[in-house]
């Protein structure tokens, strides 16, 4: 058992690419915690999706020992690997609240971005010592000084403070982790208290159950003792408890100040949830740790199973995943055009990709996602108030008094060439002014108010577009504002398709319709009759396109002859496409749901 004074608990935190996963190579190369045959390039992200893409997604935890160079001391260091992009905020939020002390790493040709600025602040608020390291200062491009003084700006420390490592080489990494011993307080739980632990973050394992990551803040949890779970009520025995290396490593124990895994056997997902507090039955505590705050979807969208005899499986594998991933929040629907499915809530556009991506691959089901929504609130005339959640939950015209949709506070960093296009672009998209800011004589700070529904289609890759990659963007929910949005339907040959409605501002329905009509009419095969395709606000049709009919030449075999021939030949075909058109049905093929979700690419 490791005494606390040896202990250090700490995160890595960055924006997307800044080099927190290298950091973490070198850091479990340098306490030799991988043998070198075992070490690969970013180690810790063990999703196979992770590696594909380049970024984390899943916070990872592991335990080194690290010998001091300064006292020549052993200590326990455990290191939370966390994830970089906007949409995975909450990972780390929850990461954090297991550390006592976290390093910043920030890009030294890229500087200070969206993200750095805001898991700074998440930092800050949750009372963590900041150790801030300028990394990539062996590329050719490393600007270390001016970097280095936008991060004194945001940290208010003097710029020499900043180290400059070089995770690719190694180079000051073991003087960064020297400092954090020094800098970063030890744990401060009791030992002989009764036991509290708190779960953040889970997995689930098919033959083990739930796989609980805990962190232990008083007492101590022993292999086969009872424990309870204080909110949900849980009762079970600890089969295995251990801690990461990065493999899973078995031990008798887990004590104050460590973090480590606890497998119970529960194979019920609800029963062990992220934010519970675990005690032991023998000795029960009596105030639970303070879990995490609920976290509310932005993005909402449904996934249907593309056979429908795969509803079931779509079911297990959501409850699953949402044990590895609390962030995702779902509920069953069913639509006319597509049968049964869910309505699942995402923290954004990239979570929304991964989580279908990660069900398609880990769980071999074949998904159909509709278009993109946010949660708006309609006030009807009677004075009831109505969560809207997919334009199918929308109330008749009439019946409506207020809509309000979710707007949130863009921070866009960005070089100063670019200001032009980037207020443009949120002019475009119905933004408002609302302040800005020079970081140094080339950056600045932008900050918008944006309506959600805005930005949760392509928002973010026009930015990066626009301002040929150097923009980054993060963003904070304000609240609920007025706004005047309809409902767009869709008809073909005159029947609403429910999977393509969506919720718009009335500016801009007019050219969503008309785009929309002229994409389906690509994608829709032809049929033997005219079929039209109408965009609509309630009654009122704005857009019409029509898909021609085939044609097959009735008149070919009359050569010459009376008219009256070839006109009895022309009448019986068009009584036989009426006839045709009161009986047929038009297939809708998955690329025209897929024309819905490109309606923002130019």
């Amino acid at each position: 058992m490791t005494d606390q004074a040896h202990i250090r608990n700490f995160s890595i935190i960055a924006h997307i690419d800044h080099g927190k996963s290298t950091l973490a190579d070198r850091i479990l190369e340098l306490t030799h915690t991988v043998e070198k045959r075992a070490m690969r390039a970013q180690v810790l992200d063990s999703m196979e999706l992770e590696r594909e893409r380049g970024i984390t997604i899943k916070a990872q935890a592991v335990r080194v020992f690290y010998r001091s160079q300064k006292d020549g001391q052993s200590y326990q260091l455990q290191l939370i690997d966390t994830p970089g992009h906007v949409d995975f905020t909450y990972e780390v939020s929850r990461s954090l609240a297991a550390c006592e002390g976290a390093l910043l790493v920030v890009d030294a040709s890229q500087g200070v971005e969206a993200q750095t600025v805001a898991n700074t602040y998440l930092a800050i608020e949750s009372g963590l010592e900041l150790i801030p390291c300028l990394n990539k200062v062996d590329l050719p491009g490393a600007e270390p000084e001016r970097v280095a003084a936008e991060v004194a700006e945001l940290l208010g420390e003097p710029a020499d403070s900043v180290r400059r490592i070089s995770a690719k080489t190694g180079e000051g990494v073991a003087e960064v982790l020297d400092e954090l011993i020094a800098r970063v307080p030890p744990p401060h739980g009791d030992p002989e208290a009764p036991a509290r632990a708190l779960i953040f973050d889970s997995e689930f394992d098919q033959y083990r159950g739930v796989i609980a990551y805990v962190r232990v803040v008083d007492g101590s949890f022993t292999k086969g003792e009872a424990i309870h779970a204080m909110q949900a009520g849980t009762e079970a025995e600890i089969d295995d408890i251990g801690f990461f290396t990065p493999q899973m490593t078995s031990a008798n124990a887990l004590h104050a100040g460590e973090v480590g895994f606890l497998i119970t056997g529960v194979k019920d997902v609800t029963r062990l949830r992220v934010g519970d507090t675990l005690t032991t039955l023998k000795q029960p505590a009596t105030e639970p740790l303070p879990g995490y705050r609920e976290v509310k979807p932005m993005v909402f969208c449904g996934l249907y199973p593309i056979e429908s005899d795969d509803y079931p499986d779509l079911r297990d594998a959501l409850e699953k995943l949402t044990l590895n991933d609390a962030a995702l929040s779902w509920e069953p629907e069913t639509s006319d055009a597509l049968g049964f499915g869910f309505r699942c809530g995402f923290l954004g556009l990239l979570h929304m990709d991964i989580v279908r991506e990660r069900l398609e691959r880990e769980y071999d089901l074949e998904l159909l996602a509709t278009m993109p929504s946010v949660e708006y609130e309609v006030t009807l005339t009677d004075g009831r108030v109505l969560p809207v959640h997919s334009p199918n939950d929308m109330p008749e015209p009439v019946r409506v008094a207020v809509v309000r949709e979710p707007y949130i506070r863009a921070s866009i960093l960005t070089p100063k060439q670019f200001i032009g296009q980037i207020m443009e672009l949120c002019q475009e998209r119905r933004g408002e002014h609302a302040g800005m800011h020079f970081l140094s004589q080339e950056r600045l700070q932008l900050n918008y108010d944006l309506p959600l529904a805005e930005i949760v289609l392509d928002f973010f890759d026009q930015l990066k577009s626009r301002t040929r990659g150097y923009a980054s963007l993060d963003y904070d929910l304000l609240g609920l504002r007025e706004s005047d949005l309809v409902k767009l339907d869709i008809l073909l040959a005159g029947d609403p398709i429910d999977a393509l409605s969506m919720l718009v501002h009335r500016s801009k329905a007019y050219d969503a319709g008309r785009t929309l009509t002229e994409k389906l009419r690509q994608r829709i095969p032809r049929q033997q009759y005219d079929v039209p395709i109408q965009a609509a606000i309630g009654s009122r049709v704005v857009a019409r396109e029509t898909i021609k009919a085939y044609r097959k030449d009735v008149i070919a075999k009359c050569y010459g002859g009376d008219i009256s021939r070839k006109r009895k030949l022309l009448e019986q075909q068009k009584r036989g496409k009426q006839r045709m058109k009161q009986v047929g049905r038009i297939e809708v093929p998955q690329e025209a749901f897929l024309a819905v979700l490109e309606l923002g690419e130019k």
